[in-house]
């Protein structure tokens, strides 16, 4: 299926294209973005190796991946700030993982995450029809695991030894999931949380 556009007040999730290299190159060599991720990216060849293999997963109708855009409020240009997807994407039993996300560092703390989720979870629940999203995170990354608790994720458990990463270390995956029951109150927390994070 096409990845389609994600739009709210004030972000819009548009479909990763190689046209975006260019923006990704300003803010993706930030090292504490891959801190927890399986890339590492450092070069120009590494950015355009990352977005390949997400467009090949994409046209395997596997993953949606977008770039994040933080929309103007004073009339300057729209600055894309991140990126995130949907994969493991599967329409049979309807489920999907929402992952792959990061932010520039201007990005962080503020509501453009929850607002990209917010539009990620409403596709997801209400176009889609799916009954489950999941999400894992690297076992050290407290923030990420916390910041899924306050918008309802449910903990399911942790894979042990589950990856190796780029420097050697293993990973212990953490789960959680949003699951159709929850949504309403994810929902609401999300849209709660727009009114209280800071733009």
């Amino acid at each position: 299926m096409q990845t389609p556009v994600l739009e709210g007040t004030n972000v819009r999730l548009e479909p990763l294209t190689l046209d975006h290299l260019p923006a990704l190159e300003a803010i993706a060599f930030d090292p504490s973005i891959w801190r927890y991720m399986l890339a590492l990216i450092h070069t120009p060849q590494d950015l355009r190796a990352w977005v390949e293999a997400a467009l090949a997963a994409q046209a395997a109708g596997t993953t949606l991946p977008w770039v994040t855009i933080r929309k103007s409020t004073d009339g300057t240009t729209d600055q894309l700030v991140g990126s995130t997807r949907f994969l493991d994407l599967d329409l049979t039993h309807r489920t999907t993982e929402l992952g792959h996300t990061w932010l520039a560092a201007s990005a962080r703390g503020t509501r453009i995450n929850t607002e990209a989720k917010l539009l990620q979870l409403t596709f997801a629940f209400e176009t889609l029809k799916l009954n489950r999203v999941a999400f894992k995170t690297h076992h050290e990354n407290l923030q990420s695991q916390n910041a899924m608790k306050a918008i309802g994720c449910v903990y399911e458990g942790t894979f042990r030894n589950h990856y190796i990463m780029p420097d050697g270390s293993r990973r212990h995956s953490v789960w959680f999931s949003i699951i159709r029951e929850d949504w309403p109150t994810t929902k609401a927390l999300l849209q709660s949380r727009l009114t209280t994070v800071p733009l």
